[in-house]
């Protein structure tokens, strides 16, 4: 029968055996693992583990600075702090004196900082309370207030350093330095007009980056942990050519030739013609950087480069330097010309006056203006040679003058000329340029034919003071030199008694120059207003300047040599002695203007 004793335990040296056997598979696991993280995972785990201790940081460098020609600052970057508060933290602000609680809370804050911000502490505080992280007290202060603020130590009062843009001329040139503006993206500021946008890159440089070791609990660096660092690319000061004397008269007389003359709006740029500088570029009611929203969209810009007008006869000019230059004209050739033409295709022309029928030389159609004379020499050439000395000086094409809005204005084939366009664009009709296209035509007859590339920028300069100076086209001749000179000798006649632009005589300075008067669409869509100008070249018998002042839709006087010509002579006058330019030593040699 079966034994009715208990089962004998197990020997005890198995059991020891098993135990240990249990224990050195354990270890066995431990080991491996061990050699798993030290020896085969040991780096990515290292890595793993930096990782969530590295902090990396954009470095940023302030904005460059836009400067004139002589260094004046015209847009300069300035460090401002906006303040918030970590609504959570400052519930915990405590300050105590001599063991006693002073302050604590929003409140408490709120009674210290009030005084430094200038705010009530009823409504500081107020502004303190609720559950957000970061919320808004007051932005756009100084360094100097935000370091009042730190100083008081108060929990949860939290900087954020920004950028701002400074204008310290306000609205001189502000149609040529541009403004600043958000992005669609909301990624921060960036230039949207002016030289602000066109040399976004040189002035915001390159920024670079810092990389650094942070302790467990996020808010210290680790002295000997990991530190690196790519230094960032200081942007480069854009130096205009612009002068800003220059450019502060010429926006006054503008101001006062609208409200003498009642026109709508006022051009008027200043090249220097031995460098193709732009000295000044002036559109009325220029924005102000600073506020661009408190000026009218259209005003924003610079309608000097972007907005197109019929020339009228200070197109004259190309016409005259065609004939010359294809030999079937000169400067004493004999016109007879009637108050009315009517050419071979049956197209009728008329001059602005009627003078009865006129004896007048080439020299004579070029200063008294006349439309029928200019045809007669445009029937002289073809009207392929018409449109290749447009072409040539400068019309249906930008200038490269450096701004980014610039238009190049309207010049059709002329092979798409109808039969009035192809006659009307011999006097500055049928085509549409800009201003400074304009002052461009006249720039290239005081250059002695040679087309020199306009620009407003002159160079940029590095921290260090390098410059480097704008690259622009290689000047390219346009007529000969001998044609230059006889047609600036016929401009001359234009501001001498009898001639359209007497009212643009400089006192000491010889004047060459041309006036001008095109109908334009007005309001209603009809040819309703006019556009009224003179430009001009100073001294003529060694030339330095060109000036040109366009005036649209004057209500007192619609000719140019009498609403524009009186602004010319101001401002080249002060141009000219900004500019300690001599007067002119000798008398011109002039051409006849009639004939018997």
């Amino acid at each position: 029968m079966p034994s009715s004793r208990a089962p004998r335990l197990a020997d005890p040296r198995l059991r020891q055996r098993i135990i240990a056997l249990a224990l050195l598979a354990v270890l066995v696991v431990f080991a491996g693992r061990l050699v798993m993280v030290q020896a085969v995972n040991s780096k990515s785990i290292a890595a793993d583990a930096l990782s969530q201790r590295l902090v990396t940081q954009e470095i940023t460098t302030p904005r460059a600075d836009i400067v004139d020609r002589d260094g004046v600052v015209l847009a300069t970057s300035v460090e401002r702090y906006n303040v918030g508060v970590n609504q959570q933290k400052v519930l915990e602000f405590v300050r105590s004196e001599d063991g006693k609680v002073v302050a604590e809370g929003p409140a408490g804050a709120a009674e210290i900082l009030a005084p430094i911000l200038d705010m009530d502490p009823d409504e500081l505080g107020a502004e303190m309370v609720g559950d957000s992280t970061f919320h808004y007290l007051v932005k756009d202060i100084s360094p100097e207030t935000w370091e009042l603020i730190a100083a008081e130590k108060v929990l949860g009062i939290e900087p954020e350093k920004v950028e701002k843009r400074l204008y310290p001329n306000g609205a001189l040139a502000g149609n040529v330095v541009g403004f600043m503006g958000g992005t669609a993206e909301g990624s921060g500021e960036v230039g949207l007009t002016g030289v602000e946008a066109a040399y976004e890159d040189e002035l915001e440089g390159t920024p670079g980056e810092r990389t650094y070791e942070k302790d467990s609990s996020g808010a210290y660096l680790i002295p000997t942990g990991v530190q690196e660092e790519t230094a960032a690319v200081a942007g480069q000061d854009v130096v205009l050519t612009l002068d800003r004397d220059i450019q502060w008269y010429a926006q006054q007389r503008a101001a006062e030739a609208m409200s003498d003359t009642g026109a709508s709006q006022a051009t008027v740029v200043v090249q220097d013609t031995t460098t193709g500088e732009i000295l000044a570029l002036v559109d009325s009611e220029s924005v102000d950087p600073n506020d661009p929203a408190a000026s009218d969209s259209d005003d924003r810009g610079a309608r000097s480069v972007s907005t197109v007008f019929e020339p009228g006869s200070t197109a004259k000019v190309i016409t005259m330097a065609a004939a010359i230059e294809e030999g079937v004209a000169t400067p004493l050739s004999k016109f007879t010309a009637p108050y009315k033409y009517t050419t071979a295709n049956e197209q009728t022309f008329q001059d602005s006056h009627d003078e009865g029928v006129q004896k007048l030389t080439l020299s004579g159609i070029l200063a008294v203006s006349s439309n029928t004379g200019t045809v007669q020499v445009g029937e002289l050439l073809t009207p392929k040679q018409r449109w290749q000395y447009l072409h040539k000086f400068g019309f249906g094409q930008t200038t490269g003058v450096g701004l980014l809005a610039e238009s190049p204005g309207i010049l059709h084939d002329w092979e798409d000329w109808d039969g009035r366009t192809t006659w009307a664009v011999t006097f500055g009709q049928g085509v549409a340029v800009t201003a400074l296209q304009t002052t461009q035509v006249y720039s290239i007859i005081a250059n002695g034919g040679m087309k020199i590339q306009p620009s407003v920028v002159k160079g940029f300069q590095d921290e260090d003071g390098t410059f480097t100076p704008v690259e622009t086209d290689e000047p390219s001749r346009v007529i000969s030199e001998s044609t230059a000179t006889q047609v600036l000798t016929m401009l001359e006649d234009v501001t001498q008694d009898g001639g359209t632009g007497v009212l643009a005589k400089i006192d000491g300075y010889r004047v060459a120059g041309k006036t001008g008067t095109a109908q334009a669409t007005g309001a209603d869509g009809k040819l309703s207003s006019y556009v009224a100008s003179f430009v001009g070249i100073a001294p003529a018998d060694d030339p330095r300047i060109v000036v040109s002042v366009i005036l649209r839709d004057p209500k007192t006087e619609i000719w140019g040599g009498t609403t524009a010509a009186p602004v010319f002579k101001d401002v080249a006058t002060f141009a000219l002695q900004t500019l300690r330019v001599p007067p002119s030593t000798t008398e011109p040699t002039l051409y006849p203007t009639t004939w018997k």
